[in-house]
């Protein structure tokens, strides 16, 4: 077919104006397809959330169950370990805190403690350890505050916490007099990130704040 300068001119446009549509589809498409492949690199924001539940379900009972082979364990979002690292952790604490000098930097005792607590229950006891009355009553007597604790009992078991009852026994010298003072405590344990720490630290009588998950 013989065609005139105008009409090749024509065809060559329109050629032009296909070749551009495509391409402006392609451009368009390829973004989504791509966004699929990022989907698989980049969790969304609720897939990397932290767990509602335990980091590790009981693996549970399905035989028959007698006092000889009865593992509490298997019924527990805690393993034996956890539970283990849990209870001297409220342990250990709780007599850390128990322990303090009037001619000590509060700073020195707060940093003891960082390693056991979250950073909001360090946040507290720093503002606590901090306060100028009660710095400047300890200065006065001569407070000199040394602890121990012993485990009670496990009030609770959440998902991602247990909640232990510790008496936090203290030899104080005030004054120049020394007395035994005594006093249990709630101790809550959470999962925080990949460890265990001291979530929440309260009188017993006064009531506890539930799981942390």
């Amino acid at each position: 077919m013989n065609l005139t300068d105008r009409q090749r001119k024509m065809l060559f446009a329109g050629l032009v104006v296909a070749l551009a549509v495509v391409g402006v589809y392609l451009t368009v498409a390829a973004p989504d397809g791509d966004s699929e492949g990022d989907g698989d690199a980049r969790p969304s924001p609720a897939a990397t959330a932290g767990p509602a539940g335990p980091a590790s379900p009981p693996p549970g009972i399905s035989g028959s169950v007698s006092a000889g082979n009865f593992d509490l364990y298997r019924l527990l979002p805690f393993s034996r370990q956890e539970f283990a690292t849990a209870a001297d952790l409220a342990q250990r604490f709780t007599a850390a805190q128990g322990s303090y000098r009037y001619d000590e930097d509060p700073k020195a005792f707060t940093d003891r403690l960082a390693p056991m607590v979250t950073e909001a229950l360090l946040a507290e006891l720093q503002r606590g350890a901090g306060s100028p009355g009660q710095l400047e009553e300890r200065r006065q007597q001569q407070v000199v505050a040394q602890a121990s604790a012993t485990l009670d009992r496990v009030r609770d078991v959440e998902d991602n916490s247990i909640i232990f009852l510790v008496t936090g026994k203290q030899q104080v010298t005030r004054g120049g007099k020394t007395a035994q003072e005594s006093q249990q405590y709630a101790v809550t344990v959470a999962r925080d990130g990949g460890s265990l720490r001291v979530y929440s630290f309260v009188p017993a009588d006064e009531g506890q704040a539930g799981d942390t998950g």
